[in-house]
């Protein structure tokens, strides 16, 4: 039976989350027309038994698929080979969903024929469990509408997004492997093949942050330095090849830098949270806002309107980094 919604489930050593995951897709109204696929990516823990227990339990609804570590975007890519249904979502082995508001999505994408999909989710903290909604206003609820139309005023994190399957296999959507922070690669990937978007006022995704070792956080982000620097270069390229092409559209072409720029502020968040005189990171820092400028001048621009440090970097050349680090640590002090 062809499914409605496939959900990927990209999952390494996840085993003290994943029930919490797995468990939150059950409910009888939705199995016929979800598929889940656990995508176990070299575990060393209870990852696949745990998956294996809901496929055993509901086998024309979720299956596992072991295979070799190779990084978030390997999941996603081998997910989009195998996916059955209509529409295409992300869940991370360590999130989950509100039952009630997955049944709600399915139920709506049933006659549904947007291209993009988005919906509610909380940020949860975990430690002290606080939710934190985010929706997107700016955009009418419940009608399909040309991307164009929004390009402008949202920017879409893939906890809200929903994929048509056959948009993301027909044009050969492939992240890259060995990597963390693909999350961008696939949200942007598909943009120019992006005609309409609909959005739904429903909280579906329950996204988990704070825990100190996420990629996410600022020690994640030291650590992965290297990923997050190519994930954006790998973006200005594609983007890049974009604009070469016939027929490429403006507002795809600005929405993609947009987010770009968003990740190369975010890059200069990261140079700066090492200590001012860690050995080689301002040469680095410069380095890369050196390429930047390069690649694409655009980018470039967009990414100094809302950081007035990268500004004051840019117009002194780099000169005055250690001093403005230093304030700029003694201020996140206070």
């Amino acid at each position: 039976m062809k499914k409605i919604l496939t959900i990927i489930v990209p999952s390494y050593n996840v085993e003290k989350f994943l029930d919490q995951t797995l468990k939150s897709f059950v409910d009888e109204h939705i199995m016929d027309d979800l598929e889940v696929l656990i995508v176990d990516d070299g575990s060393k823990d209870k990852t696949a038994e745990i998956g294996g227990r809901y496929e055993t339990r509901f086998p024309d609804t979720f299956r596992v698929i072991s295979k070799e570590n190779g990084g978030h975007g390997s999941t996603i890519n081998c997910g989009i080979k195998e996916a059955e249904g209509k529409y295409f979502k992300v869940v991370d082995g360590d999130d989950w969903v509100i039952t009630e508001g997955l049944v709600q999505l399915i139920e709506r994408l049933k006659n549904c024929e947007a291209d993009y999909v988005f919906t509610n989710y909380y940020n949860v903290n975990d430690v002290t469990k606080e939710r934190v909604a985010v929706q997107v206003p700016e955009i009418p609820v419940d009608q399909e509408i040309p991307f164009e139309k929004v390009a402008r005023k949202i920017r879409i994190s893939m906890h809200a997004l929903a994929i048509k399957t056959e948009i993301l296999r027909k044009n050969k959507i492939h992240l890259d492997e060995h990597s963390f922070y693909v999350d961008v690669e696939y949200i942007l990937y598909p943009i120019p093949f992006i005609n309409s978007v609909v959005y739904y006022d429903i909280f579906v995704y329950m996204y988990r942050v704070a825990q100190m070792e996420q990629s996410a956080s600022i020690r994640g982000y030291q650590k992965h330095l290297n990923d997050h620097i190519q994930v954006i270069l790998h973006i200005l390229d594609y983007i890049g090849t974009y604009k070469s092409k016939k027929g490429c559209e403006r507002t795809k072409i600005y929405y993609m830098e947009k987010q770009a720029a968003a990740m190369v502020e975010n890059q200069a968040s990261i140079f700066s949270s090492f200590p001012p005189h860690e050995r080689g990171i301002r040469k680095r820092f410069k380095e890369f806002d050196a390429i930047i400028k390069e690649k694409n001048p655009r980018v470039y621009q967009l990414s100094g309107a809302h950081s007035g440090m990268l500004r004051m970097l840019r117009m002194t050349k780099f000169h005055v980094y250690f001093l403005l680090i230093f304030m700029s640590r003694l201020r996140n002090r206070k």
